[in-house]
Parts: C-alpha cells; sequence; structure tokens
C-alpha cells in the first residue's frame, strides 16, 4: 500500500480537536480591496515577533494568505506562519509572543500541532508550526501559485468564492470558522492545479 504524500494529503478540520485557551471579540467578515500597505504592515509584525523570539527559538517565519498576494481582495488580516523547532514546547515561545502583545487562543494537537494566537493592532493571526508540517508548505505553494501572472484565473476565482463566502456568512450570522468551510472546496480545487504542476500528485489523489 503506497504512503499518502504529506503535502497532498488533505486533513478534514475537526472541531472537536480544538481546545481553546482564550477568546477575542469576532471581527466581520468582511472582503476589501488590496491594500498596497499589507506587505509592510507583516514586516511590522514580523519585526515585532523577532524582536522577543530568540533566534534559536524559530526557524523562519512567513506571510501568508491572501494578503500575502498582491492585487488580490483579502480580509484586512495579515496572516503569519512561525515555524519553530517543536510547537509542543509552548514555553519556548508563548510567554514571549504574549510580552509583544499577542494573545495565545487556541491549539489543535491533531493538526499538524497547531497553536493560534493573535494581535489586535494591527489585526493579525499568528500560526506556530513545527518543520516537518505541510501546512506551511501547503500556505507557501498556494501563495506563490496566486502571486503568478500565469494564473490570474485562479486568483479571479478565489476572489469570487471569498466575497460570495463572506456575505453568506454575514448574511447567516456565521462565524470564521463556517467562512473558511465555504472557501475550503474551491481552495482544494486549486491546490490540486498546483500539486499537479508541481509533480505530487501520484497514486495519492487528494
Amino acid at each position: 500500500m503506497s504512503t499518502p504524500n504529506p503535502i497532498t494529503h488533505h486533513i478534514p478540520y475537526n472541531p472537536a480537536n480544538l481546545e481553546t485557551v482564550s477568546k477575542r471579540p469576532h471581527k466581520r467578515i468582511e472582503i476589501v480591496e488590496p491594500d498596497p500597505t499589507w506587505p509592510t504592515t507583516f514586516i511590522i509584525i514580523e519585526a515585532r515577533i523577532k524582536a522577543v523570539l530568540p533566534k534559536d527559538k524559530f526557524l523562519y517565519i512567513q506571510h501568508i494568505g491572501s494578503t500575502s498576494v498582491p492585487d488580490l481582495p483579502a480580509k484586512d488580516v495579515i496572516d503569519i506562519d512561525v515555524v519553530v523547532p517543536d510547537p509542543t514546547a509552548e514555553e519556548s515561545y508563548v510567554p514571549a509572543l504574549e510580552s509583544a502583545g499577542f494573545q495565545f487562543l487556541h491549539r489543535e494537537r491533531q493538526w499538524h500541532e497547531h497553536r493560534f494566537l493573535g494581535c489586535e493592532t494591527p489585526y493579525a493571526n499568528v500560526h506556530v508550526f513545527g518543520p516537518d508540517s505541510p501546512e506551511v508548505v501547503r500556505h507557501r505553494l498556494l501563495r506563490d501559485w496566486l502571486s503568478d501572472p500565469a494564473h490570474e484565473s485562479d486568483k479571479e476565482l478565489y476572489a469570487s468564492v471569498k466575497r460570495q463566502a463572506a456575505r453568506e456568512c454575514r448574511e447567516a450570522g456565521e462565524t470564521v470558522m463556517e467562512y473558511n468551510d465555504r472557501k475550503e472546496p474551491v481552495i482544494r480545487e486549486i491546490l490540486r492545479r498546483v500539486y499537479k504542476a508541481h509533480g505530487l500528485l501520484g497514486v495519492d489523489h487528494e
């Protein structure tokens, strides 16, 4: 039996596995036009993280999500991956990030050992993963694919589904979790094209 490619193998989200540490007020789910200041905002947040985390406590930081893609409409939220040697060693990074104004929101032990923090000003989501997490690879692949002018049709498709998902969530009084669920089929459709282009699709056709 073949072993699934960890990058292409999809693990469905299971809210039962979410461990809530704290909560923050819900932000209105609204898609806005691209803001040229988003890359600069990422640099500001990145500097804040680097100012409190010793160099041996993280491997790299990357700007992900829609605000990292030029000219893509998005929620006005900066998404960041912080890759650490061991995300389960929370004492090595959580207190430092909290001292810099980041709020520890939840952990997902069964989903790539994901830890999630946030800050309000500027509004950002900080995702902590380990070096072997396929999720950080997927984030980078999707960002780079949508940033390539050759894939403008996929960027337009994604922008359209984002606007529709945001509108439906507002009308239904839903949260960002439902917003993400509504986008998921199109994200997986685009990722499949990404995987195929990179030769990642083999026996496992997730």
